[in-house]
């Protein structure tokens, strides 16, 4: 009989961040049982999937051992961690657990895409555990830039795993839970087989802030000013949201909120009881009866998302907000490796407007939601486990983490996504690696990163797109001339020609001169057709156009 063994697999999050999916499972070689920690999703950019709605992870290898999937565990409401529930759980069908704030957010996700609701089980705090077939697991409470945040405590025959989810050392969080370092020691007392951690500040070598730090510069920054104040975060963010709100009544402003994403996310957390004492808010219909200098909106886009408050304003209006010289748009977030050029175009266009945009430069306006170096340190210290697997982060975060961890004599293995680690043993074993993939939400629907269809976009992007037509008689002969039409090319400088009449020129003369054999095989007409088009269109313009091509044969009575 096949021994036992304890294995981690992350399928996403693991030397990138966001697209969190986290496999942990037990059981005899080949027939262990599973768990999945979060379903995230990361987001597209235009230079390498142009026109996709969500990007998340590949759960192909989950699907074909489905009957063995006890349950997913969602450690908190972030899109990078909850964003693919609804999509994906129609393929995995196993409850779902989350603490009620996540579970709330959660049940908005299976709602839009016609999901089961009765597959979420509102999950209580630590010490209380849930059973999942070879595992029980609890949710201990930590403090991150979202409410009710956890981590996972799991314990299996093979020992106890912390699953750190996203975290920081904040005393004073404002919404939420603190961070308990007494509860947390107690967790660890009996012994941690691995500690599995977010990496994502390790390089910052100073120690986190707490949130409480900011009302008191963010509203003496607002009372300087004496035009329209603006403010843009994650709208996920909701310490943040109140601390925006509280820093712009102390300084004597009305409070306007505007944006689904934000609203929404301010009536779960009410709805939920973890936001008891927001500050009162003005209904977005009425910002006009509010003199400029005595009001401050909150809107969305701290990303630069194109359809978001924050690039609709730099773009002329949103909501019929228009903002002008000497007005402030405050930027209180970070910008998330990957978005510097839309935030950067932003910020461009509020110059031109004489707008003054202030951002987190310095640290004064915005907290991370994440352990820095030092934080980080002090958790290895206070679980004092087995094993460091580092998770959350660059390849190059995980790199530099498990190096803290070996310097402070804790087995470590860099794990990034597809890496199957057995924890069985007395040191982490690598002993499988998993293809992992893609998947694109592109329009509704789903497709893999190898299906050809992102990448057929973005070599029309770079290309251009021609399009052939031909008529074959049944006498197969050419029946009068080739049309073709191009999209996204230019005309050549050099001629009085169209490139299409060109074109259309160079095919004529490739099929008059083509054998019988090649006409009467689509293939080879095609090929040779489609090598004419390319061919004359680097020579006139510098470009090989994407060519599709369409031939019509008659058929005789």
């Amino acid at each position: 009989m096949a021994q036992d063994r304890l294995i981690y697999l992350p399928l996403g999050g693991a030397g990138e961040i966001g697209m969190n999916t986290y496999v942990y499972g037990y059981g005899p070689d080949g027939d262990e049982h599973y768990i999945l920690v979060d379903l995230g999703v990361t987001f597209p950019d235009m230079d390498g999937s142009p026109g996709v709605n969500l990007i998340m992870a590949d759960i192909a290898w989950l699907e074909e051992r489905r009957d063995r999937i006890e349950a997913v565990f969602i450690t908190h409401a972030h899109e990078d961690h909850i964003g693919a529930l609804g999509i994906l759980h129609g393929r995995l069908n196993v409850p779902v657990y989350a603490r009620p704030f996540t579970a709330a957010i959660a049940h908005l996700k299976m709602e839009e895409h016609g999901r089961d609701l009765s597959a979420i089980a509102e999950a209580p705090p630590y010490p209380e555990m849930i059973t999942a077939g070879p595992f029980k697991v609890s949710f201990l409470p930590v403090s991150h830039s979202i409410p009710e945040s956890a981590a996972l405590v799991i314990d299996t025959p093979a020992g106890r795993i912390v699953h750190t989810g996203d975290f920081k050392l904040d005393g004073a969080p404002l919404v939420g839970e603190a961070f308990d370092p007494v509860l947390w020691k107690s967790v660890a007392k009996d012994g941690v087989k691995a500690l599995v951690c977010d990496s994502t500040n390790i390089f910052s070598n100073e120690p986190g802030r707490s949130e409480s730090t900011l009302v008191g510069p963010i509203a003496e920054l607002i009372r300087t000013r004496k035009g329209l104040v603006v403010a843009t975060t994650f709208a996920s963010n909701v310490a943040r949201l109140k601390t925006l709100a509280q820093a712009g009544v102390d300084a004597g402003r009305s409070i306007v909120v505007m944006g689904r994403a934000m609203k929404r996310m301010i009536a779960v957390a009410q709805a939920t009881g973890v936001l008891t004492d927001f500050p009162p808010t003005v209904p977005q219909e009425n910002w006009g009866d509010i003199p400029r200098n005595d009001m401050m909106i909150l809107v969305t886009g701290s990303q630069g998302e194109r359809r978001a408050g924050s690039a609709q304003m730099a773009n002329g209006k949103y909501n019929g907000v228009v903002l002008r010289e000497g007005d402030m748009f405050l930027f209180s977030s970070k910008t998330i490796p990957g978005n510097e050029v839309p935030v950067a175009r932003i910020v461009n266009k509020f110059s031109e407007m004489g707008v003054d945009v202030v951002d987190d430069n310095g640290g004064k306006y915005h907290v991370s939601g994440h352990a820095n170096r030092p934080d980080l340190e002090a958790v290895h210290d206070l679980m004092k486990p087995q094993f460091l697997i580092p998770m959350h982060g660059e390849h190059r975060h995980l790199r530099e983490h498990a190096r803290l961890g070996e310097a402070k004599g804790i087995a470590s293995v860099v794990a990034p996504n597809g890496t199957m680690v057995d924890l069985s043993g007395n040191a982490p074993k690598i002993v499988e690696h998993i293809e992992t993939g893609r998947t694109y939400l592109d329009g509704n629907v789903l497709i893999g990163a190898l299906d050809g269809v992102v990448r057929d976009r973005i070599r029309m992007a770079l290309n251009g797109h021609v399009v052939v037509g031909i008529i074959i008689d049944e006498d197969d002969e050419p029946l009068g001339g080739a049309w073709v039409e191009t999209h996204g090319l230019p005309d050549p400088a050099s001629t009085e020609h169209t490139l299409a009449e060109l074109m259309e020129e160079a095919v004529e003369y490739q099929i008059s001169r083509a054998s019988d054999k090649v006409i009467m095989s689509d293939e080879a007409l095609e090929e040779l057709i489609r090598r004419a088009v390319r061919k004359l269109g680097q020579e006139l313009i510098g470009k090989k156009p994407e060519t599709r091509v369409m031939i019509n044969r008659l058929v005789g009575a």
